[in-house]
Protein backbone atom coordinates (compact mmCIF):
# COMPACT_ATOMS: atom_id res chain seq x y z
CA UNK A 1 0.00 0.00 0.00
CA UNK A 2 1.36 3.41 -0.96
CA UNK A 3 1.98 6.04 1.69
CA UNK A 4 -0.57 8.82 2.10
CA UNK A 5 -0.08 12.36 0.92
CA UNK A 6 -1.87 15.29 2.55
CA UNK A 7 -3.98 18.24 1.43
CA UNK A 8 -4.96 20.98 3.89
CA UNK A 9 -8.10 23.06 3.59
CA UNK A 10 -10.43 24.91 5.99
CA UNK A 11 -9.42 23.34 9.27
CA UNK A 12 -8.73 19.81 8.01
CA UNK A 13 -5.85 17.83 6.61
CA UNK A 14 -7.08 15.29 4.07
CA UNK A 15 -5.10 12.04 3.80
CA UNK A 16 -5.17 10.79 0.22
CA UNK A 17 -3.46 8.58 -2.34
CA UNK A 18 -3.23 9.26 -6.06
CA UNK A 19 -1.64 6.21 -7.60
CA UNK A 20 -1.18 4.60 -10.98
CA UNK A 21 -1.43 6.19 -14.38
CA UNK A 22 -4.00 6.61 -17.07
CA UNK A 23 -7.40 8.28 -17.07
CA UNK A 24 -8.37 9.46 -13.58
CA UNK A 25 -10.87 7.72 -11.31
CA UNK A 26 -11.89 8.87 -7.83
CA UNK A 27 -13.67 7.15 -4.95
CA UNK A 28 -15.11 8.64 -1.73
CA UNK A 29 -16.50 6.67 1.22
CA UNK A 30 -19.53 7.32 3.43
CA UNK A 31 -20.04 8.96 6.81
CA UNK A 32 -18.28 7.44 9.86
CA UNK A 33 -16.27 5.06 7.64
CA UNK A 34 -12.90 5.40 5.85
CA UNK A 35 -11.01 3.78 2.99
CA UNK A 36 -9.85 1.00 5.31
CA UNK A 37 -13.35 0.48 6.74
CA UNK A 38 -14.80 0.06 3.23
CA UNK A 39 -12.09 -2.46 2.42
CA UNK A 40 -12.93 -4.48 5.56
CA UNK A 41 -16.58 -4.73 4.53
CA UNK A 42 -15.58 -6.59 1.35
CA UNK A 43 -18.64 -5.36 -0.53
CA UNK A 44 -17.21 -2.87 -3.04
CA UNK A 45 -13.62 -3.17 -4.26
CA UNK A 46 -12.67 0.32 -5.33
CA UNK A 47 -9.01 -0.70 -5.54
CA UNK A 48 -9.97 -3.33 -8.08
CA UNK A 49 -11.22 -0.64 -10.45
CA UNK A 50 -7.78 0.92 -10.77
CA UNK A 51 -6.22 -1.26 -13.49
CA UNK A 52 -4.66 1.08 -16.05
CA UNK A 53 -6.17 4.06 -14.22
CA UNK A 54 -4.89 6.83 -11.98
CA UNK A 55 -6.87 6.22 -8.78
CA UNK A 56 -7.63 8.99 -6.26
CA UNK A 57 -8.85 7.82 -2.85
CA UNK A 58 -9.03 9.76 0.40
CA UNK A 59 -10.47 9.77 3.88
CA UNK A 60 -13.18 12.37 4.32
CA UNK A 61 -12.29 15.18 6.74
CA UNK A 62 -12.47 13.94 10.33
CA UNK A 63 -12.47 10.29 9.19
CA UNK A 64 -9.75 7.66 9.07
CA UNK A 65 -6.33 9.25 8.73
CA UNK A 66 -7.69 12.72 7.93
CA UNK A 67 -8.06 15.38 10.60
CA UNK A 68 -10.92 17.71 11.38
CA UNK A 69 -12.36 19.98 14.01
CA UNK A 70 -15.61 19.82 16.02
CA UNK A 71 -17.55 22.25 13.82
CA UNK A 72 -20.77 20.84 12.27
CA UNK A 73 -20.63 23.21 9.28
CA UNK A 74 -17.31 21.60 8.26
CA UNK A 75 -19.11 18.33 7.44
CA UNK A 76 -22.00 19.52 5.31
CA UNK A 77 -22.30 18.11 1.81
CA UNK A 78 -21.38 21.50 0.36
CA UNK A 79 -18.17 21.83 2.36
CA UNK A 80 -16.85 18.32 1.76
CA UNK A 81 -17.50 18.93 -1.94
CA UNK A 82 -15.06 21.83 -1.72
CA UNK A 83 -12.52 19.38 -0.27
CA UNK A 84 -12.82 17.23 -3.39
CA UNK A 85 -12.65 20.13 -5.84
CA UNK A 86 -9.73 21.66 -3.97
CA UNK A 87 -7.86 18.37 -3.94
CA UNK A 88 -8.41 17.90 -7.67
CA UNK A 89 -7.12 21.41 -8.31
CA UNK A 90 -4.11 20.87 -6.06
CA UNK A 91 -3.26 17.69 -7.99
CA UNK A 92 -3.75 19.51 -11.29
CA UNK A 93 -6.26 16.93 -12.52
CA UNK A 94 -7.51 18.66 -15.66
CA UNK A 95 -8.81 15.61 -17.54
CA UNK A 96 -12.46 14.87 -16.72
CA UNK A 97 -12.56 12.31 -13.91
CA UNK A 98 -14.77 9.28 -13.42
CA UNK A 99 -16.02 9.43 -9.84
CA UNK A 100 -17.71 6.89 -7.57
CA UNK A 101 -18.97 7.75 -4.11
CA UNK A 102 -20.82 5.89 -1.38
CA UNK A 103 -23.46 7.67 0.73
CA UNK A 104 -21.70 10.92 1.76
CA UNK A 105 -19.39 10.30 -1.19
CA UNK A 106 -22.35 10.12 -3.58
CA UNK A 107 -23.69 13.40 -2.22
CA UNK A 108 -20.24 14.86 -2.82
CA UNK A 109 -20.30 13.55 -6.40
CA UNK A 110 -23.66 15.16 -7.15
CA UNK A 111 -22.76 18.54 -5.68
CA UNK A 112 -19.38 18.52 -7.43
CA UNK A 113 -20.77 17.54 -10.83
CA UNK A 114 -23.23 20.44 -10.66
CA UNK A 115 -20.64 22.93 -9.40
CA UNK A 116 -17.90 21.90 -11.85
CA UNK A 117 -19.44 19.78 -14.62
CA UNK A 118 -16.38 19.93 -16.89
CA UNK A 119 -14.28 18.12 -14.26
CA UNK A 120 -16.27 14.86 -14.45
CA UNK A 121 -16.80 12.23 -17.16
CA UNK A 122 -18.97 9.54 -15.52
CA UNK A 123 -20.59 9.21 -12.09
CA UNK A 124 -21.34 6.19 -9.92
CA UNK A 125 -23.71 7.00 -7.06
CA UNK A 126 -23.62 4.23 -4.46
CA UNK A 127 -26.38 4.18 -1.79
CA UNK A 128 -27.31 7.87 -2.16
CA UNK A 129 -28.62 9.25 1.13
CA UNK A 130 -32.17 10.17 2.07
CA UNK A 131 -33.08 13.54 0.57
CA UNK A 132 -35.76 16.16 -0.08
CA UNK A 133 -37.83 15.22 2.96
CA UNK A 134 -40.95 17.19 3.84
CA UNK A 135 -43.22 17.07 6.87
CA UNK A 136 -42.63 16.66 10.61
CA UNK A 137 -41.11 13.16 10.51
CA UNK A 138 -37.62 13.11 9.02
CA UNK A 139 -35.25 10.16 8.61
CA UNK A 140 -32.40 12.69 8.72
CA UNK A 141 -33.38 13.50 12.31
CA UNK A 142 -31.48 10.30 13.18
CA UNK A 143 -28.20 12.19 12.78
CA UNK A 144 -29.06 14.93 15.29
CA UNK A 145 -30.66 12.46 17.68
CA UNK A 146 -27.57 10.23 17.55
CA UNK A 147 -25.26 13.19 18.11
CA UNK A 148 -27.31 14.09 21.20
CA UNK A 149 -27.14 10.52 22.43
CA UNK A 150 -23.36 10.34 22.02
CA UNK A 151 -23.01 13.47 24.13
CA UNK A 152 -25.39 12.15 26.77
CA UNK A 153 -23.91 8.65 27.06
CA UNK A 154 -20.31 9.41 26.21
CA UNK A 155 -18.74 8.11 23.02
CA UNK A 156 -17.32 4.84 24.48
CA UNK A 157 -20.73 3.73 25.81
CA UNK A 158 -22.44 4.72 22.58
CA UNK A 159 -19.88 2.81 20.51
CA UNK A 160 -20.63 -0.30 22.55
CA UNK A 161 -24.36 0.06 21.91
CA UNK A 162 -23.74 0.75 18.23
CA UNK A 163 -21.64 -2.42 17.92
CA UNK A 164 -24.46 -4.48 19.45
CA UNK A 165 -27.24 -3.02 17.29
CA UNK A 166 -29.04 -5.25 14.82
CA UNK A 167 -27.70 -4.90 11.27
CA UNK A 168 -29.85 -3.79 8.38
CA UNK A 169 -32.10 -6.68 7.31
CA UNK A 170 -30.25 -7.12 4.03
CA UNK A 171 -27.05 -7.81 6.05
CA UNK A 172 -28.62 -10.03 8.71
CA UNK A 173 -26.58 -13.05 7.61
CA UNK A 174 -23.39 -11.24 6.56
CA UNK A 175 -20.77 -11.62 9.30
CA UNK A 176 -18.43 -8.97 7.85
CA UNK A 177 -20.99 -6.18 8.10
CA UNK A 178 -19.12 -3.83 10.45
CA UNK A 179 -19.96 -0.14 10.66
CA UNK A 180 -17.60 0.63 13.53
CA UNK A 181 -16.97 4.39 13.21
CA UNK A 182 -13.47 5.28 12.05
CA UNK A 183 -13.82 8.73 13.59
CA UNK A 184 -12.33 10.24 16.78
CA UNK A 185 -14.78 10.36 19.68
CA UNK A 186 -14.62 14.14 19.93
CA UNK A 187 -15.65 14.60 16.28
CA UNK A 188 -18.57 12.17 16.11
CA UNK A 189 -21.35 14.61 17.15
CA UNK A 190 -20.18 17.40 14.85
CA UNK A 191 -19.84 15.07 11.85
CA UNK A 192 -23.31 13.65 12.38
CA UNK A 193 -24.88 17.08 12.83
CA UNK A 194 -23.19 18.41 9.71
CA UNK A 195 -24.47 15.52 7.61
CA UNK A 196 -27.93 15.78 9.15
CA UNK A 197 -28.13 19.46 8.23
CA UNK A 198 -27.32 18.69 4.59
CA UNK A 199 -29.40 17.74 1.59
CA UNK A 200 -28.80 16.64 -1.97
CA UNK A 201 -29.08 19.35 -4.63
CA UNK A 202 -32.61 20.21 -5.78
CA UNK A 203 -34.00 17.90 -8.42
CA UNK A 204 -34.13 20.66 -11.01
CA UNK A 205 -30.38 21.19 -10.56
CA UNK A 206 -29.77 17.44 -10.70
CA UNK A 207 -31.68 17.35 -13.98
CA UNK A 208 -28.90 19.46 -15.53
CA UNK A 209 -26.35 16.66 -15.03
CA UNK A 210 -25.25 15.30 -18.40
CA UNK A 211 -22.59 12.81 -17.29
CA UNK A 212 -23.55 9.15 -17.82
CA UNK A 213 -24.57 8.01 -14.34
CA UNK A 214 -24.91 4.62 -12.67
CA UNK A 215 -26.96 4.53 -9.45
CA UNK A 216 -26.56 1.60 -7.05
CA UNK A 217 -28.98 1.20 -4.13
CA UNK A 218 -29.65 -1.51 -1.57
CA UNK A 219 -32.93 -2.37 0.07
CA UNK A 220 -34.09 -2.04 3.72
CA UNK A 221 -32.04 1.06 4.65
CA UNK A 222 -34.08 4.12 5.75
CA UNK A 223 -31.04 6.42 5.63
CA UNK A 224 -30.29 5.33 2.04
CA UNK A 225 -33.75 4.55 0.69
CA UNK A 226 -34.50 3.14 -2.72
CA UNK A 227 -36.88 6.08 -3.16
CA UNK A 228 -33.96 8.54 -3.31
CA UNK A 229 -32.22 6.41 -5.92
CA UNK A 230 -35.40 6.18 -7.99
CA UNK A 231 -35.87 9.96 -7.93
CA UNK A 232 -32.28 10.45 -9.02
CA UNK A 233 -32.72 7.96 -11.87
CA UNK A 234 -35.83 9.82 -13.01
CA UNK A 235 -34.10 13.21 -12.81
CA UNK A 236 -30.71 12.44 -14.43
CA UNK A 237 -31.14 11.95 -18.19
CA UNK A 238 -30.08 8.51 -19.38
CA UNK A 239 -29.04 7.27 -15.94
CA UNK A 240 -29.18 3.60 -14.93
CA UNK A 241 -30.40 2.22 -11.59
CA UNK A 242 -29.67 -1.14 -9.99
CA UNK A 243 -31.32 -2.08 -6.70
CA UNK A 244 -29.72 -4.92 -4.73
CA UNK A 245 -31.93 -7.22 -2.66
CA UNK A 246 -29.16 -9.43 -1.25
CA UNK A 247 -25.48 -9.32 -0.29
CA UNK A 248 -24.66 -11.47 -3.30
CA UNK A 249 -26.26 -8.83 -5.49
CA UNK A 250 -24.32 -6.02 -3.78
CA UNK A 251 -21.11 -7.92 -4.50
CA UNK A 252 -21.81 -7.53 -8.24
CA UNK A 253 -21.41 -3.76 -7.92
CA UNK A 254 -17.67 -3.70 -8.52
CA UNK A 255 -18.07 -5.53 -11.83
CA UNK A 256 -21.09 -3.43 -12.78
CA UNK A 257 -19.10 -0.30 -12.09
CA UNK A 258 -16.08 -1.51 -14.05
CA UNK A 259 -18.28 -2.36 -17.05
CA UNK A 260 -20.04 1.02 -16.84
CA UNK A 261 -16.77 2.97 -16.65
CA UNK A 262 -15.30 1.02 -19.56
CA UNK A 263 -18.14 1.93 -21.89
Amino acid sequence: MSADSYFTRAGATIAYQFTGSGSPLGYAHGVMLSRDAVRRLELFDFDGLAAERALLTFDQRGHGRSTGRPVPADYTFENVTLDLLGLMEDLDIDEPMDFAGSSLGSAMALHAAIAAPNRFRRLVLIIPPVAWEAGPVSARQWYADTADRIEQLGAPAWRQQWAQAEPLPIFADYPKFDLSPDVPDELLPSILRGVGQSDLPPLDAIATIRQPTLILAWDTDPLHPVDTAEQLQEAIPGSTLHVARSVQDIKTWTTRTADFLAA
